[in-house]
């Protein structure tokens, strides 16, 4: 499951999501959810002319990175503030992330002789007029599996490429199961795979990538030197329906239209993408100074924003998740494996699970989100109906159990505080990220209630994190800070866990391993997998493990929501996110 979008990268993105806690006890999570349309489009004739300016907002509390390079991103941040340009984009999709023609390449699937061939459109062409070629196909798996990347997206599935695991480790220069038909100048690339799963077929999967890079920028420079490059962060080039015009580093970026995008000339001259806090964000929607926010406007501020004259509000069930992850061990940055410790501080079982029995999200999600935002069951969204587990509780409020599961697992109280099941004192932090007010009040509730049951459960720092030295320190391949941590996915059209939870993912930040785990997770992908009873069977039953384990556990699920300027026309939400697909830009229009 990585964050990709229904354009579709396999890759994952990190997403700072508001959170919430306070409720009644209740087994199953809260259902009475808001309901708004998922698009707007103004009565009026639509506009078309090269001065017209898109104004956009980028809700968020910290700067963006400003790594342009889709295979090379983390937060989704970043993916927001350049996806006008098409984020490097390779397929198009149907309604149901079905990879479809039509895309800046075509993919067909051959599962006699486990290859897929990737054809590039004769006009794809980069924003400098370049031509997209073979050779940047393939270089975004040279960077991906890299021993030096500062990509995060390998994981055991892109080893099913013939000579990627070799590559990986160092033991060859290419990857031989990376072909050019027509030289690698050409349009064609076929990739040979051990065997193909399932999740090919759609959009985001773990397998195949879906982005392209430019070569002819990147050529000659180290692959571990490129996230700090000129051409990502200075003059990156792009493939979609608007090329950079202006960037004001972690502030903005400044769009113009791509002559040499394949699709149809957008309908809009400009686009100014403005960084705004959650705090500030509210009124300048009041303002007037934008069109629409990218993601969500915080849920705190739902029933205001919805009352914005001269604005429609539009929302879809988001594609993000917040959850709660355990340090129990640590990357083994020389086998390029997760590792767990049982003998770490977290390592027990019960102790991960009574901290969850502990806490009262439903009552917490509904007493201040209003239907916005609600307590998660499980680690795969709603919005994956097929396989998503509407039946397992999770872990609905329940301090008895919570006191029961401590006393079984021997952390006895003595005097105000739980101890060790060895007699040592018991200190657990807690590592979040800062936000709104609301946000910080949630989390001074979470530890009343961890304190309620006896455990010393304190800040790490004292105080919440700016959100990108949070994710920094939780990203260490070891660290000693944090042992349970609040954090967020988001992910688009497959729920693949490979690239979050598995052995060897760079984004299985707990470091949480296991035999089952492994087993489970490559039954979903499997030759069985193909039957989509099996698939759904084996999804469920990683649900229930991952549950059972609670090495992480589900938070909350949420509404993402936008007031969108009347003067728009063709403004849609979908499942995904909407804007990184490249069509969304190239429709938008304004009747003034």
């Amino acid at each position: 499951m990585k964050a990709k979008h229904w354009f579709l990268l396999s890759f994952l993105s990190l997403l700072t999501i508001s959170l919430a806690a306070c409720g009644k006890n209740s087994s199953k999570p809260a259902t009475n959810h808001v309901d708004l349309p998922s698009s707007y489009s103004a009565k009026g004739k639509a506009v078309s002319t090269g001065n017209s300016t898109l104004r956009v907002a980028e809700v968020n509390d910290a700067p963006f990175k400003g790594i342009s390079l889709a295979v090379l991103q983390d937060m989704v941040e970043d993916q927001d503030v350049y996806s006008p340009g098409g984020l490097e984009t390779l397929f198009k999709a149907d309604n149901n992330f079905k990879i479809v023609n039509g895309g800046l390449a075509n993919q067909k699937l051959d599962r006699k002789k486990n290859t897929v061939t990737i054809t590039l459109r004769k006009n794809a062409r980069w924003s400098d007029g370049k031509p997209v070629i073979a050779r940047d196909v393939e270089y975004a798996y040279e960077i991906i599996g890299n021993q030096n990347t500062t990509s995060s997206q390998y994981s055991s599935d892109f080893a099913r490429i013939k000579g990627m695991a070799a590559y990986h480790n160092g033991k060859a220069k290419t990857i031989s199961g990376i072909t050019y038909p027509d030289g690698q100048n050409g349009k064609q690339v076929v990739i040979k795979y051990s065997k193909l799963a399932p999740s090919m077929e759609y959009l985001g999967n773990s397998f195949v990538w879906g982005s392209v890079v430019p070569y002819h920028k990147l050529k000659g420079i180290k692959i571990s030197k490129l996230a700090s490059s000129k051409p990502v962060r200075k003059n990156p080039v792009f493939t979609g329906p608007y090329k950079l015009a202006k960037q004001v580093d972690g502030e903005s970026t400044s769009w113009v239209r791509n002559k040499y995008y394949y699709g149809p000339k957008p309908k809009i001259g400009k686009v100014q993408i403005q960084v705004v806090s959650t705090t500030n964000s509210l009124a300048a929607f009041k303002a007037n100074k934008y069109d629409f926010a990218l993601g969500s406007l915080p849920t705190s501020q739902y029933q205001n924003a919805s009352k914005i004259k001269g604005y429609a509000m539009t929302g879809r069930p988001s594609t993000s998740y917040s959850y709660f992850g355990f340090n129990l061990g640590h990357f083994d940055t020389k086998k390029n494996v997760n590792v767990t410790d049982k003998n770490m501080k977290m390592g027990n079982k019960k102790l991960r699970q009574a901290m969850m029995y502990a806490i009262n999200l439903d009552q917490m999600y509904k007493k201040l989100f209003n239907g916005v935002s609600w307590r998660a069951n499980t680690l795969i969204l709603p919005n994956f109906k097929q396989y998503y587990d509407k039946k397992n509780p999770g872990f609905p409020y329940n301090p008895k159990k919570a006191n029961q599961l401590l006393d079984e697992a021997g952390y006895k109280k003595k005097g105000k505080w739980r101890v060790q099941p060895n007699g040592k004192p018991l200190t657990i932090y807690y590592g979040a990220a800062e936000g709104s007010s609301t946000l910080q009040a949630i989390y001074q509730q979470e530890l009343q209630e961890w304190h309620k049951v006896g455990l010393n459960v304190k800040m790490a720092t004292g105080k919440p994190m700016d959100i990108n030295s949070f994710y920094t320190t939780i990203s260490e391949p070891k660290q000693n800070k944090i042992d349970i941590f609040d954090a967020g996915w988001q992910v688009t059209s497959d729920p693949t866990p490979t690239q979050l939870y598995g052995a060897d993912a760079a984004y299985n930040m707990g470091h949480f391993v296991s035999k089952k785990n492994t087993e489970l997770i490559n039954a979903i992908n499997s030759d069985k997998a193909w039957n989509s009873s099996y698939r759904t069977k084996k999804f469920k039953e990683w649900q229930r493990y991952m549950n059972d384990e609670a090495a992480y556990t589900p938070d909350s699920y949420s509404f993402s929501f936008t007031p969108v300027n009347k003067r728009l026309k063709n403004y849609y939400s979908t499942n995904a996110v909407n804007y990184f697909v490249p069509s969304f830009w190239q429709n938008l229009a304004m009747t003034k």
